[in-house]
This record gives structure tokens, sequence and C-alpha cells, in this order.
């Protein structure tokens, strides 16, 4: 018997944000994924505790972190861990879809470490990771800072904040666009694997 017949698909954002740049692309995700009609609900890991039921409800979790130093963010490292009780040894998330994106000051700031270590996470949780089906952007003559998909990533999506700006100048349209496709994919993915 599907119990997820009748009810509409949830898609949890989990992330992290140091300055409000990274949460900026969690709210570009989410209306991707809005646009598809799912209910999405943001959960920043510094504002409480996880609400693990809710993410055992999900039908897909995307996960975000700034990029430091080539790596996730310690407090979502933190979140990391505390999942391993409460999702990863009972496979509570097993089959669920999976996403994730990153921001850095830098241009490539080794953003696509910390997106290895998200798709590395979900493959823990027995999870199916959904990429960017892209190509990529800003890649010929013709290009431009402003094409989906500029930093040319196909594991996640990738976005770059100036570090002299705040959240409401960066990142750029184009990086958010880029995010909110996502949303959008991972939507759709969920919705084949959970028909309503």
């Amino acid at each position: 018997m599907d119990n997820n017949k009748g009810r509409s698909m949830l898609i949890s954002i989990v992330y992290d944000s140091g300055y409000g740049h990274t949460a900026r692309v969690a709210e570009a995700v989410a209306e991707g994924a809005k646009e598809e009609g799912a209910d999405v609900r943001l959960i920043p890991v510094a504002e409480g505790p996880v609400d693990w039921a809710l993410l055992e409800k999900s039908d897909a979790i995307i996960f975000g972190s700034p990029t430091y130093n080539a790596m996730i963010s310690a407090r979502f490292k933190q979140f990391f861990e505390d999942s391993t009780k409460a999702a990863w040894t009972p496979q509570k998330w097993r089959n669920k879809i999976a996403a994730g994106f990153t921001n850095s000051g830098a241009q490539h700031g080794d953003k696509l470490n910390a997106l290895v270590s998200m798709a590395l996470f979900a493959a823990q949780h027995g999870m199916i990771w959904v990429g960017l089906d892209m190509m990529p952007g800003n890649a010929s003559s013709t290009g431009s800072e402003n094409d989906l998909n500029r930093h040319g990533s196909w594991l996640g999506v990738m976005t770059q904040s100036n570090t002299d700006q705040s959240a409401d100048l960066t990142p750029g349209r184009s990086d958010l666009d880029t995010a909110s496709y996502l949303g959008k994919r991972v939507a759709q993915t969920a919705g084949r694997f959970n028909p309503a």
C-alpha cells in the first residue's frame, strides 16, 4: 500500500549559511521545487534541533552548505554526524531523492569537494542522488557569466558570492536561476519515484 497517495510531495532543504548567501540559494532551490507543486520546508541547521520526523516523511532531501576551506561547514558536518543515530542506522532515508548545492566567495573555491561530501553522505544513507543535467555555461567565446550553470557543475549547484557584498546582492541571478532549476529537477524526479 502506498502511504503517499493523496498528499502533495514533501521536499526538505537542510542547509547551513554563515552570512546569508547560502540561505538565499536555499530559497531559490525552494522556489523551483514549489513551481512543480511541492510542499517545501527550509531547515536551517543553525536554528535549533533538526526535525528528524519531518525528514523521514520527506520525498526528497536537498542539502546545502557554504564551502569553507574546500569543505562543508562545521555545523553542517555536525548535522551529518547527528544523522547517524536518527536516520542512518535504521536507514530511514533509503531510496529518498537527494541533491546538493554549495556557495563560496571564490569562483571555484574547491566547491566540488563540498558536493562530493554531500553525495557520499547521501549514498551512505541509500539515497538516490540527482545532479544537474545541463551543459556548462560561460564556456565559449559567446558565453557569459549570466549563463545558467556558469561554474560548469554536474554533481550539484555551485554558486559564488562576492565576499564584500551582502546576501541581498550576491550570488547573482544566473546562480540563483541555476539553483531554482535544481529545485524543479528534484521535484520532477521525486514525482517519478513517488507519483501522487
